[in-house]
């Protein structure tokens, strides 16, 4: 965007200027407040727009930690252009620690809301419109639901060429293309111009240091890519991300306790044993077996498992035990520097 002053609900940000903005929400039936925190950092010369959001789902929580820490990095320092950060979309689901918001509804199929409408409907309503419809550009931050980890990733739609180089700068090992969703911020921000990527990684109402360091790194690569941040003088830490040419579900296929015997970024083949399903004895009722190859990306962590459910998330790769080196290398060097 280009506008020499950016407007966010009653505010106006200059070029050069920061700002912290609570935009208004539906009040509880309390009668407390609530608003939406939204920090605002422009540099003095135009270039792009970049929104980055946190907890469309009230109880992904790492997030909240990566955007706090790009709001303190010193990378702000030498921004060109415009960052909105928006750590808390869904306040009134951090407050119950709950996916959803009070209506029992998914923000994240609410889009594009109405000023009328739900109580989701109207937050949607208010963050496409207050903040996604101002930029060019977002990273849009998540995790795995309750009791599932994902490892960390990027979906997005791959079709796009511009959204595809995107997701590549963010420099995690797995990137899936995933199709525009209906009532997804991803498919009503592509309506208003912004592409917009969606980097999964940890588990929900915990916070889980690499998928944090990680989301950090990825923002700023995108930032770099976008030339609103200096280019890196540094040699290039990581290989090129590898895009998974698909992804499988495996489900248990039998109800009891379950022993994993792999843990998420393993590299797995068909045949291999995933876990064990025992009844409430020890004894083995049946083995949950790999059916097609790749890297496990998700993971089920709780160890009561029911006939059905799903307990792995697979991604498909021609070269898995490359992405699988990647991500090894990637987890060494994330957890032995110190991040600025």
């Amino acid at each position: 965007m280009r506008e020499t002053v950016l407007t966010i609900g009653d505010t106006n940000i200059h070029l050069g200027g920061t700002a912290r903005i609570e935009v208004p929400m539906v009040k509880l039936y309390t009668d407390t407040n609530m608003s939406m925190p939204v920090f605002v950092k422009r540099g003095k010369r135009h270039g792009p727009t970049l929104f980055i959001s946190a907890a469309i789902h009230g109880d992904e929580l790492n997030g909240i930690e990566i955007i706090s820490r790009i709001i303190q990095s010193k990378y702000l320092e030498s921004l060109k252009g415009t960052l909105i950060a928006v750590p808390i979309v869904n306040g009134y689901g951090v407050l119950s620690q709950s996916r959803y918001l009070p209506d029992r509804r998914d923000l994240n199929r609410s889009f594009p809301g109405s000023k009328r409408g739900s109580l989701a409907g109207r937050v949607a309503d208010r963050f496409l419109n207050e903040i996604v419809a101002k930029a060019d550009y977002g990273i849009d931050l998540h995790t795995g639901s309750l009791h599932r980890t994902n490892l960390p990733q990027i979906r997005a739609n791959l079709d796009d060429r511009e959204t595809l180089a995107i997701a590549r700068a963010f420099g995690v090992p797995v990137i899936m293309n995933a199709n525009l969703r209906d009532g997804s911020l991803r498919e009503c921000a592509n309506d208003v111009g912004a592409k917009v990527i969606l980097y999964e990684a940890g588990e929900a109402l915990r916070f889980d240091e690499f998928s944090i360091r990680a989301g950090v790194q990825g923002i700023i690569g995108v930032m770099r890519h976008l030339n609103m941040l200096p280019k890196s003088r540094s040699k290039k830490m990581f290989p090129e991300p590898k895009i998974a040419r698909s992804s499988s579900w495996v489900r248990a296929t039998d109800s009891g306790f379950t022993t994993h015997l792999k843990a998420l970024g393993d590299l797995v083949e068909e045949g291999d044993v995933l876990a064990e399903i025992k009844d409430p004895y020890g004894d083995i009722l049946d083995r949950v077996l790999c059916k097609n190859g790749g890297i496990i990306i998700g993971k089920q962590n709780i160890p009561l498992v029911q006939e059905g459910e799903a307990m792995y998330h697979i991604a498909h790769y021609s070269s898995a035990d490359v992405v699988a080196g990647y991500m090894e290398t990637m987890q060494d060097e994330l957890m032995d520097n110190k991040m600025d």
